[in-house]
């Protein structure tokens, strides 16, 4: 019997991993333990709820305006002790963010492989995003196994130096998860995010913006920039479920709620759970995001995506021309978002093309993986014999 601990904090690690979890189940001589140090509490647990995952550990770990620095102070020793009370002979992180590095340290001092799902990502600078960038390095560091989503991930592994047999391309699981869900959305849960506007006709634009990065200036240029748009294009609904963060409330609060308050093409719900955000998705036009996972799962959709960030990771979505760079700058964000309201052409060039970050199928792969990977170990075998040259699945 093979034993997977599987550990996240955030919604979008439960998402991503949800489809891993639930892929894990379906193989025989395998069982997960899923360890979550809730880092977003409330967006968390209604992931978890929708996929129907209930975790075995939950160390409740987040704290109101807790420092990065006294969240890993707390994390660390916590995470270290699940390694020493479950007989993992694995541990499975996704993605980037503190628990990510945590949990693979503590697996690390434990002397326990990690897999790595969703490695590779990088924007090359340390602080944008941050501190995404520096946590996908270190756990790129302490990693036995890489799933990059794409072969220009796996790159970025093989430049920094990870031996080409330790690194397998599966594609993204999050496309696994947005097409579970996508299958399940309906007009139920549309009218749970839209309310008396469910039937509203008008073309629809999501927005979403809650990176550290932009906090301040950026912020305040993002809502000026959705202030523009409300007021110039009252044939169009927006809604921006803005996200509990201080920092972003508050130029919401002051530029946007008046309007909202005043006009009716604008919404600014709570955070939605992710079943509700997957059906607003499916009904937008297009969609404004500084957002990483949105720019993978938008193409599946067939929806163009302008990323409100001076750089990303998500290059490839960029390459392929399913979204497009606006930064935080006021008249770049309007001018993109009015030459997609306005110009059929240009709007088709986005909405047609194969989304770059998978298939829909990562899930069963980072799986297959990992278990080959075991059984080699288990059988006192080069455990990385298996792999051969990166994976060419995808």
């Amino acid at each position: 019997m093979f034993r997977f601990l599987v550990v996240f904090g955030t919604r979008p690690e439960a998402i991503k991993l949800a489809p891993v979890i639930l892929q894990i189940r379906t193989h025989p001589g395998c069982a997960t333990t899923v360890c979550v140090t809730a880092q977003q509490r409330e967006m968390l647990d209604q992931v978890l709820k929708f996929f129907a995952i209930e975790p075995e550990i939950d160390l409740d770990l987040m704290q109101p305006n807790q420092s990065l620095a006294a969240f890993a102070g707390r994390a660390i020793p916590m995470l270290e002790e699940v390694m020493g009370k479950v007989s993992a002979d694995i541990v499975l992180v996704q993605g980037d963010t503190s628990t990510t590095l945590y949990a693979a340290l503590a697996a690390f001092y434990s002397r326990i492989p990690v897999a790595h799902v969703e490695a590779g990502l990088r924007t090359g600078d340390l602080y944008s995003p941050f501190p995404e960038e520096v946590n996908r390095l270190l756990t790129g560091q302490l990693a036995s196994l890489h799933f990059p989503p794409t072969p220009r991930a796996a790159g970025n592994l093989f430049r920094e130096g990870v031996p080409h047999n330790r690194v397998f391309i599966t594609g993204n699981t999050g496309i696994d998860a947005l097409l579970m869900s996508a299958q399940r959305a309906d007009h139920r849960m549309l009218q749970n995010a839209l309310g008396a506007h469910a039937d509203d006709t008008r073309r629809l634009v999501l927005i979403t913006a809650h990176r550290r990065e932009s906090f301040g200036d950026g912020f305040v240029s993002m809502c000026n920039a959705i202030a523009d748009l409300v007021i110039s294009r009252p044939d169009v609904l927006f809604v921006y479920p803005a996200h509990l963060n201080p920092n972003v409330q508050d130029p919401v609060d002051h530029i946007l709620r008046p309007l909202a308050e005043s006009r009716d093409n604008l919404l600014i719900p709570p955070p939605l759970p992710y079943h509700e955000f997957v059906a607003l998705m499916k009904r937008s036009w297009l969609i404004l995001t500084d957002s990483g996972g949105i720019q993978e799962e938008a193409p599946s959709l067939a929806k163009p995506v302008l990323v409100m960030r001076e750089i990303t990771e998500r290059q490839e979505a960029i390459d392929a021309g399913t979204a497009r760079l606006v930064g935080t700058d006021r008249n770049l964000i309007v001018r993109e978002t009015m030459r997609l309201l306005n110009d059929a052409a240009a709007y088709r060039a986005m909405t047609s093309i194969a989304n770059p970050f998978g298939d829909g199928k990562a899930a069963e792969r980072v799986v297959r993986h990992c278990r080959a990977f075991l059984e080699r170990k288990a059988t006192h075998q080069d455990e990385y014999a298996y792999a051969g040259a990166a994976g060419d699945e995808v």
